[in-house]
């Protein structure tokens, strides 16, 4: 008897069992749609202001006709806000490049990594802010200090994917230092130039949300303009944003470097004096419960007894996080094909790079403000704000690899070729991005508390507001450890099979 006949093909209600690379993708997206439409009835959605529309009208009013005369200073602020993205860049720098070299031999510098990035930017602005005040040193502590984390990982990787036959083609006995320069940095620099270049985008953007806890970068004065509801002055400021990013591959020129840097040392000016004896302090003491200090455990017990309910906080960010996730795959993979160049015309194309390119420059934590403004105090301004802006960055990356490819069926039409030869060949790359971008969307679910939204980021930052630095620490602690737990599941469920996107941001 032959062996199709002994074991007969299975159909029906078992096709999920199988074990090919489509059905574990299939599982994978399922499952995680399934997840997020189960607990949807949990999260608070609603939308609590009477006019949306009109509040709606008079901010797309505001961005068709920006009032320039009014702005009082922008290149100032925009200066600052340039300055304090290349100095942190440069600082985390600075900071990882040496952790990098000892990432994969020492699980103490990995532990240390993961917890620097996984506290986000603001966070790390709180926390310096009560030491240094609104200075330069918090603006760049708050972008080195998270920065050096990420540097050290992604330099690490972009080291070990570097061929090794050059090293081992040295002359025996040759120093690690003389392996390391000769035959690995030069493989490797291009790659570790580009990432550097990407997460000085990152910076500027990182920079301009510095604004919202009161450094005078761009933010400061788009959030009171926004606020105010000076809409066409907001405007202005939101398009040199936006001119700020697109014009950034003409001015932030390798050759021009050096004049940045001096230009911003200058911008960031006057420099604090800093009291070292206050710093000691408030390392060793402040941000600590002094039952703990004192080691009075009962103590302990009953200051932990004094912190809020955390559990709808921790329920909140990781829902959130989770519709997040979610939201930006399908908005990805809505979005990607407006980009793409097997589609549509040269009119449409150039349409769908704008939106994309506005929508991904945009940071989550000023998306959401605006639809806070529009919608009202819920999860929902927050949910459309991580959705879109990581979806957008998901779609651009996804459309500019698709634009390598090249169709192998060039009489399909225009919905055939998407189904059958795009987006099989893409989806592994789409997937496997996404779960690189839940460590970041768990982040930034926990700013959101900033604005109001019930996530953990509401109570650090009333604990900063009440100087309980202790509560606002252990907050951090928290978030920082379920970050963490995000990024090694992400990191176990991340397709493997196809997933050929290799890409700064997907880092």
């Amino acid at each position: 008897m032959s062996e199709a006949r002994t074991h007969p093909p299975r159909h029906g209600r078992h096709w999920w069992r199988g074990d090919t690379p489509g059905l574990r993708l299939a599982r994978h997206t399922l499952g995680l749609v399934a997840l997020a439409v189960m607990l949807l009835p949990f999260a608070d959605l609603a939308i609590h202001t009477r006019e949306p529309w009109t509040e709606l009208g008079r901010m797309a009013l505001g961005m068709a006709w920006p009032a320039w005369g009014s702005l009082e200073s922008p290149l100032s602020a925009i200066g600052l806000t340039v300055a304090v993205a290349i100095w942190g860049t440069l600082a985390g720098v600075v900071l990882g490049f040496p952790l990098a070299l000892l990432f994969a031999r020492s699980r103490l510098v990995r532990a240390v990594c993961a917890f620097l990035r996984a506290i986000h930017e603001l966070f790390w602005a709180l926390l310096f802010l009560q030491v240094f005040g609104l200075s330069a040193v918090t603006a760049l502590a708050a972008l080195a200090i998270p920065y050096a984390g990420i540097f050290a990982k992604v330099y690490a990787e972009i080291l070990e994917q570097t061929p090794r036959a050059p090293r081992d083609a040295l002359p025996p006995g040759t120093g690690r230092l003389v392996r390391f320069v000769y035959a690995e940095l030069p493989l490797a620099w291009a790659q570790l130039a580009a990432y550097t270049r990407y997460r000085f985008e990152c910076a500027l953007r990182a920079s301009v949300l510095l604004g919202f806890v009161g450094l005078p970068t761009l933010g400061f004065h788009l959030e009171t303009a926004f606020r105010e509801g000076r809409y066409h002055e907001a405007g202005a400021l939101l398009w040199l944003f936006y001119l700020l990013i697109a014009s950034l591959p003409g001015w932030s020129h390798r050759r021009l470097i050096p004049v940045l840097l001096i230009g911003g040392a200058w911008l960031l000016g006057p420099w604090p004096s800093v009291d070292g004896a206050l710093v000691w302090r408030f390392v060793s003491e402040d941000i600590w419960p002094r039952a703990l200090l004192a080691g009075d455990w009962a103590g302990l017990v009953e200051w932990l007894s004094r912190i809020p309910d955390l559990g709808p906080a921790i329920g909140n960010t990781l829902l959130l996080g989770l519709l997040g996730t979610v939201g930006a795959l399908l908005v990805a993979m809505a979005l990607w094909p407006l980009a793409c160049r097997h589609f549509g015309n040269r009119g449409t194309r150039l349409a769908g790079h704008g939106l994309l390119i506005a929508l991904r420059s945009t940071p989550e934590l000023m998306l959401a403000f605006l639809f806070l403004l529009l919608l009202g105090p819920s999860l929902l301004p927050a949910w459309l704000a991580l959705a879109l802006h990581n979806g957008a960055l998901i779609a651009f990356l996804v459309a500019r690899h698709a634009d390598a490819l090249t169709p192998g069926m060039p009489g399909l039409s225009a919905t055939g070729r998407l189904a059958y030869e795009l987006l099989p060949r893409l989806y592994p790359g789409m997937l496997a991005l996404l779960y690189y971008r839940a460590e970041v969307i768990l982040r930034e679910t926990a700013i959101l508390g900033m604005l109001g939204v019930a996530t953990l980021g509401f109570y650090i930052e009333e604990g900063f507001d009440y100087l309980m630095f202790d509560v606002a620490f252990f907050l951090l602690l928290i978030t920082a450890t379920l970050n963490i737990a995000v990024d090694a599941l992400s990191r176990r469920l991340r397709p493997r099979d196809g997933a050929v996107m290799d890409d700064p941001c997907m880092r």
